[in-house]
Parts: C-alpha cells; structure tokens; sequence
C-alpha cells in the first residue's frame, strides 16, 4: 500500500514538474501584444507573431505589453486664460505603446505609471495653450484646432516612454459656477452688438438702394413724360396738318364753317336760352338760308 501511494505522489510530482516546466518554457504571444525576453534584467529579444514561442527557462523570463489603443479619462483640472479667466477642462486621450522597449526600461510596462505620465502631460499642454490665449480665442477654437495643438505638445512630452497619444480632446471645457452667468450675458451682448452693427449695414445699404431706384424711376418717368409730349405734340401737328389738307380749298371752308355753326346753335339752342342774332351774321345767314 506504502509502495503504490509512493508511486502515485511520485507521478504527481513528475506532472507538477512538467507543468512548472512547461510554462517556465512555453509563452504565448496573442493579437495586439509584445513579448520582452528579459535575461538577468536586460531585454534579451522580443516577440510580436501571435502563438505560442519557447525561451529558455529560468535565466529568462517573458514580460507581456499590450500595443492596442488604450482610452484614459483623465481628472477634473482648472486651468487659466490669458486674461485671467479660470476655466474647467475635462479631458479624455486614447494612447498606446509605440515602443515597447523603451516603455518596459523607463516604466517598467506598468499601465498605472504611463498613465500618471500621460496625465501629467496632458494638464502641461492643455494649461500652457490656454494660458496663452484669451478666453474668447479659446472658446472660438474649441473642437479640432483646440484638440491637435493640446495633442502635439503632450507628446512632445511623453514619448520618451515609448508612449504615443493618439487623441487628447477636451470633452468638456466649461466655466466655474461663480463667474458663468456673467461671462454668458457679456456674450450675449457682444453678440448683439455684432448683430445690430450687421442690422444697420443692412439698413443703410438698403436705403442707398432704394434711393438709387427712386432716382432711376424719376428719371425713367421723367423720360416718358417727355416723349410723351412729344408724340402728342407731333400728333396734334399732325392732325393740324391733315385738317388743313381736308379743308384746303374754298368750298370745304364753307361747308366746314356751315357744319360748325350747325354745332354751335345746337349747343346754344340745348341751353334753353333766347338768342338774338345780327342779321348780317353767319348764323343769321344759316336760319335765313343765304349761305
């Protein structure tokens, strides 16, 4: 009985060996990782093709670093303008490992410490530009412009820990409490004013339009009123002209002047009126005949 409980701690200590063994031998390397092969401290070699690879046991030990984006929020920071403005940046980044190397000698490849790292970069970069601009100038350039300078400059930074930071934005950039309701209405002035100055432009070159129009249509019926009369002049010319033609002898005189009187008695005579005529006048000669 001695011999097969001897015999069975025995196979289960050769398993155990095996498997200390085996994985003191054996690593596997998956999708987005590194693996350092550290040898008495010192980065020995790396290894980036996902599987499972051999180093050599117990003088070499196998260090994994993920080289994915990774996405950081950082904290709450207040942060001053130009002119003296405080104002409240919430950051986020997105970041990842561009040099394993560098990132396991300077950092040891501990996630915690880059990102004590990043975000001390961040608030550097984020405080240096917007204390170099007003507040207005910062509101102005708040979305990409705010976003590639505040990138550019914190990995300026941190890429001595074989670090690079994909993204840096600002996610909200807001004002204190304190001071909110004050800088909102200087806005909304400012704004109006804008609009106000943009109302009157509108106003005046509006009304210089409607004075040029008003001068052009003068001119216009100025025009027309003048060809007017002058058509109306050669008109009553010419139809001067055609009645001279009509009446250019002596008999159409007469028969004109005949129909004329005519027209004249019938006017007098709707009148209801007494007419007393001298016997030697054309109307006389009518009634009596003799023309």
């Amino acid at each position: 009985m001695k011999k097969v409980i001897g015999s069975i701690v025995a196979f289960v200590g050769v398993v155990i060996l095996g498997i200390i063994l085996f994985n003191a031998t054996f690593y596997t390397v998956n999708v987005n990782e590194i693996a350092l092969i550290v040898r008495l401290g010192k980065i020995s070699g790396t290894q980036s093709e996902p599987g499972m690879h051999f180093h050599s046991p117990f003088i070499e030990s196998v260090t994994k670093v993920y080289t994915g984006d990774i996405l950081y929020d950082i904290p709450v920071s207040d942060v001053i303008t130009s002119d003296k403005k405080s104002m409240i940046a919430d950051n986020y980044v997105v970041w990842s490992v561009s040099d394993a190397t560098k990132y396991y000698q300077t950092l040891g490849a501990v996630r915690g410490r880059a990102e004590e790292r990043i975000e001390a970069a961040v608030y550097n970069a984020a405080k240096n530009i917007i204390s170099s601009m007003k507040q207005d100038e910062i509101i102005a350039a708040r979305g990409n412009m705010l976003t590639e300078m505040i990138t550019k400059e914190s990995n300026s930074d941190i890429f001595q820990y074989g670090i690079t930071i994909e993204i840096a934005e600002i996610k909200a950039l807001d004002l204190p409490d304190d001071n909110k309701e004050a800088v909102y209405e200087r806005m909304i002035s400012e704004r109006n004013n804008i609009a106000a100055g943009y109302t009157a432009k509108g106003e005046s070159d509006a009304q210089k339009i409607r004075n040029e129009t008003d001068k052009q249509v003068a001119i216009l019926t100025a025009n027309a009123e003048k060809e007017a009369a002058k058509l109306e002049a050669e008109g009553e010319a010419e139809y001067m002209r055609i009645l001279s033609d009509a009446y250019n002898d002596e008999g159409k005189a007469e028969f004109y002047n005949y129909l004329r009187g005519l027209d004249s008695l019938q006017a007098l005579a709707g009148l209801n009126k007494t007419i007393i005529l001298d016997k030697n006048s054309e109307f006389a000669k009518i009634l009596y005949g003799e023309n």
